[in-house]
Parts: C-alpha cells; sequence; structure tokens
C-alpha cells in the first residue's frame, strides 16, 4: 500500500483569524527558503523578516509573525504573506521553527506572538 503524506500548505497553522485584511500584510523575506507556518522575526535595521532564531541580536530574536505561504528568498529579498497582528488564534503543532529551539524558546516566541495578539493553541 502507498503512503501518502501532506506537507505544509498556506495558512495550513491558522485556527481562526478576525479578518484576513487586517491579521495578514505583504512583507519582505530577507533570506532563507521558508514554509508556511515559520515563526518569523524581523529585523531591526531593514525591516525585512526572516526566521525567527532566538540567539541572534539583529531583531529576529523576538517572533513578530507566521509565515503564510511558501517563500524563497535564497537568491534574494522576496515577497510573502505573513499573520502580522491578531486577533488571530494558531495552531502550536503547525508551526514551524528554524533550527532546534529548547521549549523555553518556544514559550518565549509563543509569549512574543501574544504580545502582537496572535495566540498559539
Amino acid at each position: 500500500m502507498t503512503t501518502l503524506s501532506e506537507s505544509t500548505h498556506p495558512g495550513g497553522f491558522l485556527v481562526w483569524e478576525a479578518h484576513r485584511d487586517y491579521t495578514r500584510e505583504t512583507v519582505t523575506v530577507a533570506s532563507g527558503t521558508l514554509s508556511p507556518g515559520t515563526v518569523l522575526g524581523q529585523i531591526t535595521a531593514s525591516g525585512k523578516y526572516a526566521a525567527h532564531d532566538p540567539d541572534a541580536t539583529d531583531g529576529t530574536e523576538t517572533a513578530v509573525a507566521v509565515l503564510w505561504g511558501k517563500a524563497d528568498a535564497s537568491g534574494g529579498d522576496a515577497p510573502a504573506v505573513a499573520v502580522v497582528r491578531g486577533p488571530a488564534i494558531v495552531n502550536r503543532h503547525d508551526l514551524v521553527f528554524a533550527g532546534t529551539p529548547s521549549d523555553p524558546e518556544v514559550a518565549a516566541a509563543h509569549a512574543a506572538l501574544f504580545a502582537a495578539g496572535i495566540i498559539v493553541r
């Protein structure tokens, strides 16, 4: 029997949002090839977004948004849609973190998203 597996898809992490025209914005992703549901941080110097990195010191150490769909910025800046404010509820099991953050780092990212009105359940 063939085993089928479903990969992440745009918005698959979203449980509920007040209104998509309010919670989502087009952002500029600065680097990487990112999947839907990737937790993002914002680079302080440029205002661009990249995968959240708790060890960084460029602004991406604070989680501020969740990527809606795929983004390929491997060749340079790329436009993408992200949930940047709430009220919105996201599924914790569908969020994607770069690397292997510790449980306290994940909890801190969830708290930072909550500060933006994005509730992690």
